[in-house]
């Protein structure tokens, strides 16, 4: 009791209805570009792993940390 050809072909109809074909060609580039970005990423931690020294990775914090002092909550000064 499966799907059957009609029953995906009625599905795809209401969904195109529903958020119409722009919506859905965005969609999948989003998705297409964050799939894209991910594979960059895992490729260039990997190479990034092997090659950095342990130390990069103590700077890292500390400059995050001093990025930390410096930013701004906006919602605080609506939050009264």
């Amino acid at each position: 009791m499966g799907f059957s050809t009609t029953h995906l072909i009625i599905f795809l109809v209401i969904i195109i209805v529903i958020f119409g074909t722009k919506k859905l060609r965005n969609l999948g580039s989003d998705i297409g570009g964050a799939v894209k970005g991910f594979k960059d990423g895992m490729k260039d931690g990997s190479d990034k792993a092997a090659d950095a020294p342990v130390a990069d990775a103590t700077q890292q914090v500390s400059s995050s940390a001093t990025v930390a002092k410096e930013t701004i909550d906006v919602e605080a000064k609506t939050k009264v």
